[in-house]
């Protein structure tokens, strides 16, 4: 059913908030993933109850960098540059917080969003805390390097020290972007000089690896409530698969079912802890009024495997790293569950196309708005590209009804039925019965894609940016880390202003909240 907020003619505020690495498959069927599901989110739930569920959503490409890349520019990795976690940004790539900002936006982001390179907005007006992760070319995978591993690759150590943990980087850096957010939200509605409609993108780590979280959420789950992977081995030997547990060190310390159940229950902790972030910013959109005016959109950058055909993390476009979860809710909206395939380059041109904002040349997301609009008219597919590490090759993937479509030069072929095969057991690619339709994804693929090229290119990138970054390294450094400006000069009581002033300007009455 179609909200009223998507075609009113007063603008609407963003609120955006993006998990890392959460797996649709983890979350209840009503969210798009699968029952029965262990997932405590009452906070998603209460949404859902209101909004649009696009229940098959797909990342464009399994790794942060790549995936936000798209998020931001509405560009595949290849278009951008953007392919791997070293990639640097490129400062003349619109990103939606340009094009919502040249429409009259106020744009904030806290949290994480992979910018790698001098510039650290990219269209953002204002940026509330640091990232968590390097903004330099210290990621920067060596196809041409086969055998070394570098040490910054994940590692099984993420799953073997599975378990509770009182502190943590990824707790002290969700902590400080949900504190800040919360702050911000009050910030703006108590704001008075300046009354342009906002969007916020609030950017968690969490539930990323590594597998800890606090006792309070550890403790939310039993042991007996968590399943075990579907899928526990791998039931083919694919080179693909091959080559991410050897760039994971799977083979190499094969965790135990205590571990995996571990690694499991510690996730769907760190799941409810965002779930439970993203209910306190809803309230404080209610406390203000703010929920009258702004549509709240929840999702992630990519999935994670989670044991499945023996895999952990990413880099792979199976179900588990490559689906990902989309909700979209709208003031007076309510529930509504779309089916079509979509992917998260969508998002970025959905908020442009909701708020008016100017197009960008070439971009391949698509405006949702046909799909908000409850419009069954739709092409159902999407394309996906991965150019990062546990790979010496670029693997693409089409994902278009109910078949799905991997190819990687000198790989065989993947190819499935989602609907009949949801847990992709069966490659159906060498079968005869399936051989006219595999010839038709490989004669689209190599007419999209020039395989050898995409290659050179991203093998002479890599080069240029581990020579910059030795470079760099040597002598005096200095780092591209965003450093959130703070003046404590201007904080609280401490302006030269009338105290009578600055209390006014500070406070928010429930009459001020009402007339919002």
């Amino acid at each position: 059913m179609e909200s009223d907020a998507v075609t009113k003619d007063a603008p609407l505020n963003f609120l955006v908030v993006v998990a890392d690495q959460l797996t649709a498959l983890a979350l209840p069927a009503f969210l798009g993933g699968r029952d029965p599901s262990p997932a405590k989110v009452p906070a998603l739930r209460s949404l859902a109850e209101r909004g649009v569920v696009f229940k098959n959503t797909y990342t464009v490409s399994p790794l942060c960098g790549p995936s936000r890349g798209a998020f931001m520019t509405g560009l595949m990795p290849s278009q951008s540059g953007i392919m791997d976690n070293g990639s640097e940004w490129h400062s003349d790539i619109p990103t939606f917080g340009h094009r919502l900002r040249d429409a009259g936006y106020q744009t904030i982001l806290a949290g994480k969003m992979h910018f790698v390179g001098a510039d650290q907005l990219h269209g953002f007006e204002e940026r509330l805390t640091t990232d968590i992760y390097p903004s330099d070319f210290t990621w920067v995978p060596d196809w041409q390097n086969k055998e070394d591993r570098p040490d910054w690759y994940h590692s099984m150590d993420s799953v073997l020290n599975a378990g509770p943990v009182l502190r943590s980087n990824q707790i002290d850096f969700d902590e400080e972007v949900a504190f800040a957010s919360r702050r911000k939200l009050f910030d703006l509605a108590r704001q008075r000089d300046d009354k342009r409609p906002f969007c916020m993108v609030v950017s968690f780590t969490h539930p990323h690896d590594p597998f800890n979280i606090t006792p309070e959420w550890w403790d939310l789950y039993a042991e007996s409530d968590i399943p075990l992977p579907r899928v526990p081995d791998a039931v083919e030997n694919h080179p693909s698969a091959d080559r991410i547990r050897a760039a994971c060190g799977i083979d190499a310390q094969r965790p135990s079912e205590t571990d995996v159940l571990r690694a499991r229950r510690a996730y769907y902790g760190a799941l409810s802890y965002v779930d439970h972030q993203l209910g306190q910013l809803v309230e404080v959109l209610r406390q203000t009024g703010l929920d009258k005016t702004t549509a709240i959109i929840f999702t992630s950058d990519h999935g994670e495997m989670l044991g499945e055909h023996g895999q952990w993390y990413k880099m792979s476009f199976r179900e588990g790293a490559a689906r990902i979860p989309l909700l979209m809710a709208f003031p007076g909206g309510a529930s509504q569950q779309v089916a079509q395939a979509v992917c998260l380059a969508d998002v970025g041109e959905t908020l442009c196309g909701l708020a008016g904002a100017p197009s960008a040349p070439q971009v391949t997301g698509r405006d949702l708005m046909p799909l908000l609009k409850g419009e069954t008219v739709w092409t159902d597919e999407v394309y996906g590209e991965y150019l990062g590490e546990g790979t010496f090759a670029p693997t693409v993937m089409i994902r278009r009804g109910k078949w799905k479509f991997l190819y990687t030069p000198d790989d065989p072929d993947q190819f499935y039925n989602l609907e009949d095969d949801p847990d992709e057991k069966r490659n159906l690619a060498s079968l005869p019965l399936y051989q006219a339709d595999v010839k038709a994804f490989q004669t689209e693929v190599l007419q999209k894609w020039n395989f050898e090229l995409l290659r050179q290119k991203v093998v002479l990138s890599q080069q240029r940016r581990a020579l910059v970054k030795r470079a760099l390294a040597t002598g005096r450094c200095t780092a591209w880390d965003y450093q959130p400006p703070a003046n404590a000069h201007r904080a609280y009581i401490r302006h030269h202003k009338p105290l009578e002033q600055l209390e006014a300007e500070a406070r928010l009455l429930p009459q001020d909240v009402r007339s919002l």
